[in-house]
This record gives C-alpha cells, sequence and structure tokens, in this order.
C-alpha cells in the first residue's frame, strides 16, 4: 500500500531524509518514531505530495506520488499535528466543505457524513460551530474528515497531542475500530511509547535521516536488550534533547485544494 524506494530529501546542504527505504502493506497500523528533527514529518510530507522528493521514488495503493499528485490525495486521509479545521463552521459544514473539495457527490457525502459523525460520537454536535468543541471532539472531527473520501491510507501525524489519557484512549478505538471494519491502512507518528505498543504491528525508527530500526515492537526490544519500549527508543536515539522543528499547520491544508 505504501513504498518508498531509496528516497532522498535535501534542503541545500542539508539531508533530512537519507536514501530510505520502506514498504507497509494494506490493512496495516505502522507507526514511524523519531526524535524532533529525526526526518519524520519530511518524510510525511513528501508521502501525502506537500514536498517533492530530491530523489527516490513513492508510490501509494501502486500510483507514484510525484507522477500523479491528485490521484495520490485521492487515496489518503490526513489528521496534521496542528488543528486544520475551519473553527467558524459547525462540525457539518467543516465535513461538507472537505466533501466538495474532493468532489464528492452529493447522494455519497450525505450518507457518509451521516455516517461518521455516528462513529466518533459527534452527531448530537453536528450542528454546533467548532470553536465551542473541546480539543478532543476536534480530533475526533478531524478523522472523521480525513476518512469522508474513503481513503485506502490514513496519516496520523501525533494524533493525540495534548489530549488526556481519557481522550487519547477513545481516539486509539475509534482509529482500531477503522482499521478493522474498512481495512483502513494507517501510518501514524506519535511520542507516546504506549500507543505504539497498543495499536502498532509494526515500526520503523528514523533519527538523522536515516532508518535506524525497523520490526514488530517486540523485535527492537529484543533487539535494543530492553525492557520496555521507550528505553529501546532512547538507546538507539540518544539521551540528548532535540530541538523541535516546525511542524504541520493549517496552511498546508491549501496544497490539498489544487486537485
Amino acid at each position: 500500500m505504501i513504498k518508498l524506494i531509496n528516497v532522498t530529501k535535501k534542503f541545500g546542504d542539508l539531508v533530512a531524509v537519507d536514501n530510505i527505504s520502506l514498504e507497509v502493506p494494506h490493512g496495516e497500523i505502522f507507526a514511524f518514531l523519531g526524535p524532533n528533527g529525526a526526518g519524520k514529518t519530511t518524510t510525511i510530507k513528501m508521502m501525502t505530495t506537500l514536498a517533492q522528493p530530491t530523489a527516490g521514488e513513492i508510490y501509494l495503493d501502486g500510483v507514484s506520488v510525484t507522477a500523479d499528485p491528485s490521484q495520490t490525495r485521492r487515496s489518503f486521509g490526513i489528521v496534521f499535528q496542528d488543528p486544520s479545521l475551519d473553527n467558524e463552521l459547525t462540525a457539518y459544514e467543516n465535513l461538507q466543505f472537505h466533501a466538495i473539495l474532493y468532489g464528492l457527490p452529493k447522494t455519497l457525502y450525505l450518507e457518509r457524513i451521516k455516517l461518521l459523525l455516528n462513529l466518533v460520537d459527534l452527531s448530537d454536535r453536528k450542528d454546533h460551530f467548532v470553536k465551542t468543541f473541546s480539543g478532543g471532539m476536534k480530533r475526533r472531527l478531524e478523522i472523521a474528515r480525513g476518512l469522508l473520501h474513503q481513503p485506502k491510507v490514513l496519516f496520523l501525524d501525533e494524533p493525540t497531542l495534548g489530549l488526556d489519557p481519557q481522550t487519547r484512549n477513545h481516539i486509539w478505538t475509534y482509529v482500531k475500530n477503522l482499521n478493522q471494519e474498512e481495512g483502513v491502512t494507517v501510518f501514524f507518528t506519535t511520542h507516546h511509547m504506549e500507543e505504539v505498543d497498543r495499536m502498532a504491528e509494526r515500526i520503523a525508527i528514523i533519527d538523522h535521516g536515516q532508518i535506524i530500526a525497523h520490526g514488530s515492537p517486540d523485535s527492537i526490544r529484543r533487539e535494543a536488550g530492553t525492557a520496555t519500549l521507550e528505553e529501546a527508543f532512547i538507546k538507539l536515539t540518544g539521551h540528548q534533547i532535540r530541538e523541535a522543528p516546525a511542524e504541520f499547520s493549517k496552511s498546508t491544508m491549501r496544497g490539498f485544494s489544487k486537485m
């Protein structure tokens, strides 16, 4: 479903992503981990048509991301790390706008919006302005929006950032159900290692632009010789505190309007 072949991304003399290759099969829940500045966000931007690789090939569902970005965008949904909803619209209007943006026929999106609002427990708030929603409610609505056009891949960039444990638990329950019931491939990043243990079938850890570990949570713990995944992550990437780079922002949504 996702295939990266010798992908490199350079910004001048800086090599942000260094010749990485990776495959994620259909229906898998895959975690992409790394310290701040390791290359995670740059890689996701390339997979979601927001950045062009300097070298290498990326395919989603057999389609070249660089050769056919419009078709690629129809195959995935994404939940950005930063909020990207319109606070001055209702929950329903946010979903309707997204459906129109993707060219979904009205007969399809009316039913799909109803189904997804039920799925994320927001049916009773569909006519409420998003600015009145809690952080957890907004995250649930963003997941619903990302699934509206029935994507084959769902990218989640730290979807539970800043949420309380109860809301985080609900978010991952929704994601697991979507994966099982709709067969959606899930590619996510997080700094919460317990989420990785709970959700991910396989993991890749990237650091300094290179993939330094790849396998199941158990295999990575064994190879690192640690009792926990967090200990393995720190052992592999070091104890040094990393400075966080600029992440996705609302402005990135404009890239999806050019279809």
